[in-house]
């Protein structure tokens, strides 16, 4: 590879992993209020696509800078918010585990062809502990005991996040295959 084709290979991965956490934050407008403050999204499937995409390490670095970049006040959260207290409050557990969901579900690539059944695994995976850092991180701001943080965190939430995984995983492998390799 020369010089030329090793710096525009730089540029390319550092545009598209800047670009799924633009992707992330455009998805986190897309909003349903629920009752107990945590609103339905799609920043999750966003995240999904940035590990299948990016894989691992450049996944989780766009989700970092997501997180970041909400962190220090840019309205990227649901609703155009942003600011270091959507992540220490009820939500927060959700933003702050996006990098390690992006990272799991990134380190299932390598199975979508010889063991799918090991990338939909990951996917799983990544999904459950986004759910399990959200709701110990609302209940512990909230003072609500678990029953009630699984009411309000994951209970309402099965059915769209079955559907996004499903979708993202899907749509995911696609985009993979069909944009040039990043890393």
């Amino acid at each position: 590879m020369n010089i030329k084709n090793a710096s525009s290979t730089k540029s390319y991965t550092l545009t598209v992993t800047a670009l799924m956490a633009a992707a992330t934050a455009i998805m986190a407008q897309i909003a349903i209020p629920m009752p107990a403050g945590v609103p339905m999204t799609l920043q999750t499937f966003a995240v999904t696509l940035a590990g299948i995409v990016l894989g691992p390490k450049l996944g989780a670095l766009s989700m970092l800078v997501y997180v970041l970049m909400g962190g220090v006040g840019l309205p990227v959260f649901a609703s155009f918010r942003g600011g270091l207290n959507m992540l220490i409050g009820p939500t927060g557990g959700f933003l702050l585990s996006f990098p390690l969901m992006a990272l799991i579900i990134g380190l299932g690539v390598k199975y979508i062809k010889e063991k799918p059944i090991l990338f939909w695994t990951f996917l799983i995976l990544g999904t459950v502990l986004n759910y399990v850092v959200g709701t110990a991180m609302f209940c512990l701001s909230t003072g609500s005991s678990v029953s009630a943080g699984l009411a309000a965190c994951v209970i309402p939430f099965i059915p769209t996040t079955i559907i996004k995984a499903i979708l993202g995983g899907i749509l995911g492998i696609r985009l993979r295959t069909a944009l040039p390799k990043v890393g």
